[in-house]
């Protein structure tokens, strides 16, 4: 699977962003997606994950609330809605994908990852 990443930039505190990820090579309904990310001088942690039909999501604590992941099995497209940004929030953010499990996504172990898009919050 090859994964795009786009929608990344620069927000004021407050503001919100929308990442998209496009998926190719795969049949990407047998994929449970997730979202990570990684601040400077930090290890990449998980941000959000969504099963293979979008039934199942599970959240960080740090963005449950803020942060919104869905996808379009017919777009081949994962999101991430961000609201109320945060200058915590900066961070290099990844789309990952791991062939589905029929479980819960709370453990998404990503077999493929995709390039990353910049988000930068100003406060």
């Amino acid at each position: 699977v090859q994964l795009q990443a786009s929608g990344g930039g620069l927000v004021q505190a407050g503001g919100s962003l929308r990442l998209s990820c496009v998926a190719s090579g795969r049949t990407f309904s047998n994929y449970d997606m997730g979202w990570f990310r990684q601040a400077p001088g930090k290890e990449r942690e998980f941000v959000a994950a969504i099963s293979w039909r979008g039934g199942s999501t599970y959240y960080a604590d740090s963005v449950k609330g803020r942060f919104t992941i869905s996808r379009d099995n017919a777009k081949n497209t994962v999101y991430l809605q961000m609201n109320s940004l945060k200058s915590e929030d900066t961070a290099v953010y990844y789309c990952a994908a791991e062939r589905t499990r029929y479980s819960s996504v709370r453990s998404l172990a990503p077999d493929y990852w995709g390039q990353g898009t910049l988000v930068t919050v100003s406060s």
